[in-house]
C-alpha cells in the first residue's frame, strides 16, 4: 500500500487551476476584493483516448481519478459525468461516515476510509468539513442490545472504537430523546463509536476534483455514456453525448446506475436500485451534537453547523429512479423523527429529496472486474457509498492500476457470488440495505 502523503507539493498545471489555499492566500484575496481566485479545476473538452477511462463523477469515480494519478503515476485519466460533478448521490446523501460493521471484511473496508476522512482536508488542502463527532445506534430491547453487544465486540476484535452504552450513557450523550412513559420505542442502550461523525458531501467531490484536475486528469462534465466500445470481445472504449472516447481500460462508478451501465455493456449483475429518502429541516440552536439513528424506526439523524437537521431513514421498496421518494416513506421517515425526538414536532422542513442506491443481496459493494474484458466495476454500496468514498476510490484505483486485487477489495469480487462467499452485513450489524 502507497503511503498517505501531501498533494500540497504537486504541480499545479497551468495558470487556470487554483493553487493551494492558506490562510495567508485568504487574508490577501480580501484586501484585493477576492478577484485572483480561479477555477478549482478544468472543466475539460474530451479527448479521443485514454488509458483510463472512470465514468461517473461523484466521490468514487472522484477519488478513483486522484488516487490513478497520485499512488500510481497515471494521468492520462478522464472522468466523464453525465451531468455536474457530485450531482448524483454525492450530493444527495446524508453526510454520516463510520465503520460499524460486523464482518472483518467489512470493518477493513470501511475502517480504511475512516482512516483516510481523518486526513482528508489536509491529504487534498481543500476542507471537507469532517467531524468527528460520534455516532450513537439506539437499542430498543434486550434482544437489540444482545445484538448491540455482538457488533461492538466484533468491532472491538477487528480493531476498530467501539463501546456499548447503557440507558444512562446514552440519554447522557443525547438528552432530547424521548423517555416518555409512552414512548413507542424504550430506551435500552446503544453502540457508540467516537471516531465516526460527518463530511460536507459536496466539498468531498470538490476537493477531489480540484486535487485529480491538479494532476492532470481530465474531468468531462455534460458528457453522458450511451455505450461502450467492444473489439474482439474486450471493452476498448465508450460512446458519449459528445462522441466516441477510446481506453485501454474502463471502469465504472455509477452508484445506483450499476444496473443500467452494465446493461448497456451486455451483463447483468445481482443489483436492484431504491430511492433512499433524505430532508433537511429549517436551522435551530446547536441541540444535537452527535449523528442519531434508531434501530427501531430506522430513522437516522445529524446537525449540519448552520444550525439544519439532516434526517434520513429506510429504502423506498418501490423500484424506482424518481429522486423525489414516496409519499408514505417520507411519512415514515418524519414518524420515526418524531419517536424519537417529540421536540423537534414543531420544525419546518426546507426541502426533501431522494438518492439513488444500488442494492446486493448480502448488503455489500461490488469492487471488481466486470464479466466484459477491460471493465471494472465499483458499485453495489447501498446506503454507505458516501461513508467509503476514500477507501473506494484508493482500491479501484489500485485494481485499474494493476488489473488486481488489493487484499481489502478482494473479498468484495463478483466472484464470491458464484463460490457462495457471501459478506452479509444486513444479518450482521442489522443496516437496512
Amino acid at each position: 500500500m502507497s503511503s498517505l502523503g501531501s498533494v500540497n507539493e504537486m504541480k499545479l498545471r497551468g495558470s487556470s487551476v487554483a493553487g493551494n489555499y492558506s490562510a495567508f492566500r485568504l487574508f490577501r484575496e480580501g484586501l484585493r476584493g477576492h478577484s485572483g481566485w480561479q477555477p478549482a479545476w478544468q472543466d475539460a473538452e474530451p479527448k479521443d483516448s485514454y488509458q483510463v477511462i472512470i465514468i461517473g463523477g461523484g466521490g468514487h469515480g472522484l477519488a478513483t481519478a486522484y488516487y490513478l494519478a497520485r499512488n500510481h503515476g497515471i494521468r492520462r485519466v478522464a472522468v466523464l459525468e453525465k451531468g455536474w460533478i457530485g450531482g448524483g448521490n454525492t450530493g444527495r446523501n446524508t453526510t454520516a461516515i463510520r465503520s460499524n460493521y460486523f464482518y472483518p471484511e467489512s470493518v477493513a473496508l470501511y475502517d480504511f476510509a475512516l482512516r483516510l476522512y481523518e486526513g482528508l482536508s489536509r491529504e487534498l488542502n481543500y476542507n471537507v468539513m469532517f467531524s468527528q463527532r460520534g455516532i450513537v445506534v439506539v437499542a430498543h430491547s434486550e434482544a437489540e442490545m444482545e445484538m448491540a453487544a455482538r457488533v461492538v465486540n466484533a468491532m472491538q476484535i477487528n480493531n476498530t472504537d467501539a463501546e456499548l452504552l447503557t440507558r444512562e450513557q446514552v440519554l447522557e450523550k443525547v438528552p432530547l430523546l424521548n423517555q416518555g412513559k409512552d414512548a413507542r420505542f424504550e430506551i435500552y442502550g446503544g453502540i457508540w463509536q467516537g471516531r465516526a461523525g460527518t463530511a460536507r458531501h459536496d466539498a468531498v467531490a470538490w476537493g477531489y476534483a480540484r486535487a485529480a484536475s491538479a494532476l492532470g486528469v481530465d474531468i468531462v462534465q455534460n458528457c453522458e455514456v450511451t455505450g461502450f466500445l467492444v473489439e474482439n470481445g474486450r471493452c476498448v472504449g465508450v460512446e458519449t453525448s459528445r462522441g466516441t472516447i477510446r481506453a485501454e481500460v474502463t471502469g465504472m462508478a455509477v452508484a445506483g446506475h450499476s444496473g443500467v451501465l452494465a446493461s448497456m455493456a451486455g451483463f447483468r449483475l445481482p443489483i436492484r436500485s431504491f430511492a433512499l429518502q433524505a430532508m433537511v429541516s429549517e436551522p435551530v440552536k446547536p441541540c444535537l451534537d452527535t449523528v442519531l439513528l434508531y434501530m427501531g424506526t430506522g430513522t437516522y439523524l445529524s446537525q449540519s453547523d448552520k444550525g439544519e437537521l439532516g434526517i434520513g431513514g429506510g429504502l423506498d421498496r418501490v423500484l424506482s429512479y424518481g429522486q423525489r421518494g414516496n409519499p408514505p416513506m417520507q411519512e415514515q421517515v418524519i414518524s420515526g423523527l418524531l419517536e424519537m425526538v417529540p421536540a423537534f414536532g414543531q420544525l419546518k422542513l426546507l426541502r426533501q429529496w431522494a438518492g439513488i442506491v444500488d442494492v446486493v443481496p448480502d448488503s455489500s459493494p461490488i469492487i471488481g472486474p466486470s464479466p466484459l474484458p477491460g471493465l471494472f466495476m465499483n458499485g453495489g454500496w447501498g446506503t454507505g457509498g458516501f461513508q467509503a468514498s476514500p477507501a473506494g476510490g484508493w482500491l479501484f484505483a489500485h485494481l485499474l492500476a494493476t488489473g488486481e486485487h488489493h487484499e481489502i477489495s478482494r473479498p468484495f469480487d463478483l466472484e464470491r457470488f458464484r463460490t457462495g462467499r457471501l459478506i452479509d452485513e444486513a444479518a450482521g450489524s442489522a443496516i437496512p440495505h
